[in-house]
């Protein structure tokens, strides 16, 4: 180097000398060495021959150039740079970092979480230069933030290789979680999980794995995502679970969804379905009654479809089909106990066991009583007392009966009220044809509306009877097979009809009230329940087209017995053969009274009359017959 050069650089430093007011005298000093040496470096190159004397004079120049790029060498805002610590006090913890002066370090960031110092001198950490203050010739150093920076460079190196990295769930945020992974990072919901999560808080506070979607250094701002990583997973533990099955393998898996059609079970990246059918031999209402979501169970694989990835999954299949020897545990006739499981409008199913149920039709449940539900005589969960009427297994159905468990009372009934007896019993219901009568338990006997009585003409049972009166009656018939039993109250006493002849003898002269008039007709009331008719020809000797209007309801009339069928409950009456007999009474007693004729002529009109007489005696004979 030449000598003007020489004079350039020893002008170029003290300008730097000049404009950098914040030099030390250890800086002065090290100037004026290296000044020094330099004059002792020009002295020694001049007695060197003028060959070496150059390479020499080079050599120190570049030294002396590095000296001086040394000391006032500085680190740029920002920048990271190994320090070593040199000395620890209550407020700041001293590094060096190769600068003329050491750089500070606020004391709460070498802190841990229980507040104790983690440093001691000697350490060597990385640091950020924060900020260079010239007057008071120091820099302000920072540990965390050049922590941070190694994260950022730690983020971007996993990002392009396009590695995982691991963080703690801290929070629940809007959309998602934010997540510690050195600096704060945000995971959306949709990436949490391979399906939506239920309680999201239950995430929070856990470690997990996860993959940088996308980054951005400048905003802050990091994207992660669970979900890649568990689906990257997925698709290799199904590869695997598809090479191993086959339909009759028994597998575990894990109770991944509960419908109310049945359960899907994780085989290991492969979902099978669990019909509720196949689930158990016995009665399922809905699969959350026996499984939680994350239960591990044995299953069979029923069917396999490779190309379409279904799998159908069977659990009662590992146990014996229960009908297979329902045949010898449940014969026709045997008695058996069960719990009632479901009821319907026509019976009750009734479980014998796990997956063998019977059923006990409404007709089955009472021998007296008549069911319109069987919730009238059981209830779902009770256990109950029955007997297996029919078994069918290859159908599946059983027959029970509850009734039969009792005696039929109807196959008694009889022997404790044999027909004729008289019996006493309260009114339980009315209606339109008769009365029905309470005999024993669950036993009714009917009184029809025609054997209340023997005379009175009934409309409707209530006109005499009210529900719950006490009354007696007669039994009239006992039918077994169609549970009839036949009751009667006019059989207490005697048909008045049957001594009609006696009272009201064919001739015989009678009073009696009208209690209807018709055109064919007129019906008196001889006694209560009995009654004549006046027909319209026997009315008068004169002929009448109708009695309507010319006899009112209510009035007494006198009539002539002409005829009585007691079979058919009929009395004819007459009130022209009473007129005619009272002509006939008055014609006889005139003709007795006559005297022996005198003359031809009178013993003419005699003749006449007697045999006029004998005429009327002999059509009133032959009417009454």
């Amino acid at each position: 180097m030449s000598t003007i050069e020489n004079n350039n650089l020893t002008e170029q430093v003290n300008q730097n000398n000049l404009s950098n007011a914040s030099l030390d005298e250890e800086s002065t000093k090290k100037a004026q060495a290296a000044d020094s040496e330099q004059d002792v470096t020009q002295n020694q190159e001049e007695t060197m021959d003028d060959h070496d004397a150059a390479e020499d004079q080079d050599e120190t120049m570049e030294s002396l150039m590095s000296m001086y790029e040394e000391s006032f060498k500085r680190f740029a805002d920002g920048e990271v740079v190994p320090g070593k610590i040199i000395s620890v006090d209550k407020d700041y913890v001293l590094v060096d970092i190769g600068y003329k002066s050491e750089g500070q370090i606020r004391i709460h960031e070498f802190k841990n979480d229980e507040g104790q110092i983690v440093a001691e001198v000697g350490d060597t950490v990385d640091v950020m230069v924060e900020w260079w203050d010239d007057e008071e010739e120091r820099v302000v150093l920072s540990k965390e933030k050049a922590a941070k920076v190694k994260v950022w460079e730690a983020i971007k190196a996993k990002y392009d290789n396009e590695e995982t990295i691991e963080g703690v769930v801290l929070s629940r945020v809007k959309g998602g979680f934010a997540v510690e992974i050195g600096v704060q990072a945000f995971l959306p919901g949709s990436q949490a999980d391979l399906r939506p999560i239920r309680n999201l808080d239950e995430m929070v506070g856990k470690t997990f794995t996860f993959k940088i979607l996308k980054y951005n250094q400048k905003r802050s701002n990091i994207v992660l995502s669970r979900r890649v990583i568990l689906e990257a997973e997925r698709d290799k533990e199904r590869t695997t679970t598809l090479e191993s099955i086959y339909e009759g393998k028994v597998v575990e898996g894990i109770v991944k969804n509960i419908t109310e059609y049945g359960v899907f079970v994780d085989l290991g990246g492969v979902d099978g379905l669990l019909h509720i059918t196949d689930i158990s031999w016995g009665r399922v209402k809905h699969p959350s009654e026996l499984f939680s979501v994350g239960d591990k169970i044995n299953v069979k694989i029923l069917n396999f479809d490779i190309e379409k990835e279904r799998v159908s999954l069977g659990m009662k299949q590992l146990t014996e089909d229960p009908w297979l020897s329902a045949v010898e545990k449940y014969p026709a006739g045997s008695r058996i106990r069960g719990k009632i499981v479901s009821l319907t409008d026509y019976g009750a199913f009734v479980e014998l066991e796990e997956g063998v149920e019977g059923l006990i039709h409404v007709s089955e449940m009472s021998w007296t009583r008549k069911i319109h539900h069987p919730s009238k005589i059981v209830n779902v969960g009770e256990e109950v007392e029955a007997v297996v009427l029919n078994l069918q297994p290859e159908s599946r159905r059983i027959s029970l009966g509850i009734k039969q468990v009792a005696p039929n009372p109807w196959d008694l009934i009889s022997e404790k009220y044999p027909v004729g007896t008289t019996i006493e019993g309260k009114i339980k219901n009315i209606t339109d044809f008769g009365l029905f009568i309470g005999i024993d338990e669950g036993i009714d006997g009917l009184v029809h509306i025609s054997d209340i009585s023997w005379t009175k003409r009934i409309k409707h049972p209530s006109e005499m009877y009210k529900k719950g009166d006490m009354i007696h009656a007669v039994v009239l018939d006992i039918e077994k097979d169609n549970e009839r039993f036949s009751l009667g109250i006019k059989q207490i006493q005697e048909d008045p009809w049957e001594s009609a002849e006696k009272r009201y003898e064919v001739g015989k002269e009678i009073t009696g009230t009208i209690t209807n008039v018709t055109d064919f007709g007129i019906f008196v009331e001889l006694e209560e329940g009995i009654e004549g008719l006046i027909h319209v020809s026997e009315i008068s000797k004169e002929k009448i087209k109708t009695p309507v209007e010319k006899f009112n309801i209510g009035d007494l009339i006198t009539s002539k017995v002409m005829n009585i069928n007691k079979d058919e409950r009929r009395i004819a009456l007459s009130i022209k053969r009473l007129a005619i007999e009272d002509d006939q009474e008055l014609l006889s007693e005139y003709v007795n009274n006559l005297r022996p004729p005198t003359s031809p002529f009178g013993e003419m009109l005699r003749d006449n009359l007697q045999e006029k007489l004998h005429d009327g005696q002999t059509d009133e004979g032959e009417d009454t017959e």
